[in-house]
This record gives C-alpha cells, structure tokens and sequence, in this order.
C-alpha cells in the first residue's frame, strides 16, 4: 500500500543580527527562533522535528515499542500511524494505557496517518470512507491527537477527478474535524492521477472556503509529482503544520521513483535547503517529520536509525539557519 505525503518553507527576511542558533536546541524543540519583521521581537519556535514512525515500521515492533524507540532516540514528536494503533487496539491495549506510556515518554503525537476514501466520486464508498474517517478522529481526539493525513485515497489510479468536487469534499470532512477537534491535513500524493502536484493541493485548499485547511507536502513527493521546489513560495503562511522530510536521488527518474527509494534528509540531491527554507513557521512551529520506507533501514537496529535520521535533520536544519541568516 502506498503511504507517503510533504512541504512548507520560510520566505519571511530577518533582522542581521545572528539571534538565534540551532546547535544548542533540543530534538522536540524548534531549532530557531525567528524575528517578525514588523515588530521586531522574538516568534514562536520555527522547526520542531518528528519522527514518522513508517521509517521504524518495518521492524515490526508494535505501537507502543515504536513510541519507545523513537523517545529513546531524542525525538519528542511523533506521526502515528492508524493501521498500527489500531492493531495495538484490537490486541488488547487501551487508548488509557497508550495516552499515559506517551506522557511518560515525554511525547507529542503530532499527526495521524490514515486511509480513509473521503474523496472518491462514488458516494457510498465516499460514505463510509467519512465514516471510517469519523471514528479514528473520535479514537485520535481521546489519544490527544489534533491532526490527521487526509491523502487522495481512492481516487490515485485514474485521472480525472473534478477538483472543485474535491473541495467541497474537503470542506465536508474540514467541518467534522472542527466538531472532533482534529484537523485533517491535505495530503499530496506525487504517485496520484489527480492530486500530485503542489498546484493542485493549493486549488482544493482554497477552493473549500475553510479557515481551518492546511497542506501536508513532502520533499519525495514533489519530486515524483513533478513540482518544481519555486512554487513553494505561493503556499501562504500558516498554511503547512506538518511537512515530510526525506531525499532522494536524481538517477531515479521521478516516474520511477519508488516509495522505498527515500533516503535520509540531507544524503540525497534534493534542493533540501532551499525547500526548508522556503517554509513559513509563524505563529507555530512547522512539524519536520521524517518519513522513510527504506528497505534497507528496515533491516538494521531502529533505534540506530531513529538517532541516525534525527541527527541529518538537526544538521539540516542547523546549515538552512546559517545559510539563510536565521
């Protein structure tokens, strides 16, 4: 199953003074604090990096062995995924057990990760794709969880999904998420027929007409999607929370590209730089989530690979900071 999503950049120019810098800052915490131009006084944290847990997933360690792994690792973040903590759930555990092991970790669930078909064009497979969407949003609210992914699920394979339909749809499940108290995140997909380029997240967001969208981009995905990392100045402050970062070789043409193919932040040739730096953190941080499905990361120890990736996105983001006079 194709599971992927990313992007949201820093255009804002800053003060001269060297304020703030990202060596000393905590792997939960944003790496720097920037200065509003306007009133020139400190905004809140601009990066807070996360760990999706696809990238630990293939060592089949179960919900609660992963949050433990990537706490034990330095992250104070997380994206879950819902196949997983359901499984936990029908294993036995309890959203209670799982709410307080987070809080003992000292851990953020930042975003869920689902599949719900609320999207597609036929309306009872849409029906109960809002539905399934409805009850992990009442499973996510009880766990403390604010957002979830809301990827074109259904609607990838074959072209031609009207997209002022799909804003309505958006609009539809943007209300139900303002009732649960979390936020679906619309996702792009570059491997999707429909919702693949950065261009076309932007319409459906803008079309449904709610204060409450957001875009969830990705760095693979604008790559296999074809979008071009300069268009990432027309998603509008405050319009990303979440972000996926990863990177990728250019030898790999984007039509070939594989969901396995993604490589650490920073290891690749991706404009990572320039993507990071072209978000907009304001009036909070943006969630830079690593999102890997690495097979052959998938063989060594997790907890290695989660101190591994976490370090690539502190240096990351440390070397945006300095080139960037942030």
């Amino acid at each position: 199953m194709n599971k992927l999503i990313l992007s949201k950049l820093f255009t804002m120019k800053i003060s001269r003074r060297d304020v703030l810098k990202a060596s000393g800052a905590t792997a939960g915490m944003a790496l720097a604090p920037t200065f509003s131009q306007a009133q020139n006084i400190p905004s809140k944290n601009t990066f807070r990096l996360s760990l999706n847990l696809s990238t630990i997933m293939g060592q089949n360690l179960g919900f609660i062995k992963e949050l433990e792994v990537a706490s034990q690792a330095g992250f104070r973040s997380v994206e879950i995924w819902m196949p997983t903590l359901e499984k936990y759930l029908a294993s036995g555990g309890t959203i209670v057990e799982a709410k307080k092991r987070i809080a003992d970790l000292g851990l953020t669930i930042e975003n869920a990760i689902g599949f719900a078909q609320w999207i597609v064009d036929d309306t009872t497979t849409r029906s109960k794709g809002i539905e399934q969407l409805k009850r992990e949003m009442g499973i996510l609210a009880e766990l403390g969880c604010k957002r979830t992914a809301a990827p074109p699920m259904g609607a990838t394979t074959e072209a031609g999904l009207n997209l002022k339909a799909a804003a309505e749809r958006y609009r539809t499940i943007l209300e139900l998420g303002e009732q649960m108290n979390v936020i679906p995140q619309l996702e792009m997909w570059g491997h999707s027929k429909n919702l693949h380029r950065v261009a076309d997240v932007l319409f459906v967001a803008a079309e449904s007409g709610h204060a409450k969208a957001r875009l969830l981009l990705d760095v693979f995905h604008i790559y296999k999607g074809g979008s071009s990392h300069e268009s990432l100045h027309l998603v509008g402050e405050n319009s990303i929370e979440i972000f996926h970062i990863n990177d990728y070789v250019t030898s790999i043409k984007p039509d070939q590209i594989k969901d396995a193919d993604r490589i650490y932040a920073g290891d690749g040739e991706a404009p990572i730089d320039k993507i990071v730096h072209a978000l907009k953190p304001s009036a909070q941080p943006v969630v830079l989530s690593l999102e890997l499905f690495n097979k052959q990361l998938y063989m060594q120890d997790p907890l290695l690979v989660a101190k591994t990736g976490l370090e690539k996105m502190k240096a990351v983001v440390k070397r945006v900071n300095a080139q960037y006079k942030v």
